[in-house]
């Protein structure tokens, strides 16, 4: 059996990856304009892969004989993340992406750290490939930081 925080962290990240998921869904249907289209390529892609984890979490809770959360449990964090009021704001979104990216890999890390200490090589293994994915993410973003203009 894992530990406690083991089973506290893949029920965070299972939310996150589903929070993320509306917030990518959202933004890549409300971005508009020319500097948007690559943006929002990259978010609808995006959405497939983090429900993947989401996916992949909740199957790890299960054969922890924990059950992923419902949404009763959740609560909304991702406020950099909501859709902006001006839909041409590629910026915004952009670093909404980035400032998600990097509290996935913050729980990620965590998880890969207590998995350890739990002596549970399974959940660390996909905590360790999940975290590969996010990080992917961001430098992604972060090249799209780069090259998009500033409002």
């Amino acid at each position: 059996m894992t530990s406690d925080e083991v089973t506290d962290l893949l029920r965070r990240a299972y939310l996150d990856e589903l929070e993320t998921v509306m917030n990518y869904l959202t933004n890549a249907i409300v971005l508009d304009g020319v500097h948007a289209e690559e943006v929002k390529e990259s978010l609808e892609e995006d959405v497939q892969e983090e429900l993947e984890h989401a996916n992949i979490l909740g199957q790890r809770l299960k054969q922890l004989e924990e059950s992923p959360p419902g949404s009763e449990e959740f609560e909304a964090s991702q406020s950099s993340l909501q859709p902006p009021s001006d839909t041409t704001d590629v910026q915004s979104v952009i670093e909404g992406v980035l400032e998600a990216e990097e509290g996935a890999i913050e729980t990620y890390r965590s998880l890969v750290e207590a998995a350890e200490e739990a002596n549970d090589p399974v959940t660390e293994d996909v905590a360790v490939t999940i975290l590969a994915d996010e990080e992917a993410h961001r430098t992604e973003f972060r090249g799209f930081q780069k090259e998009f203009p500033m409002d």
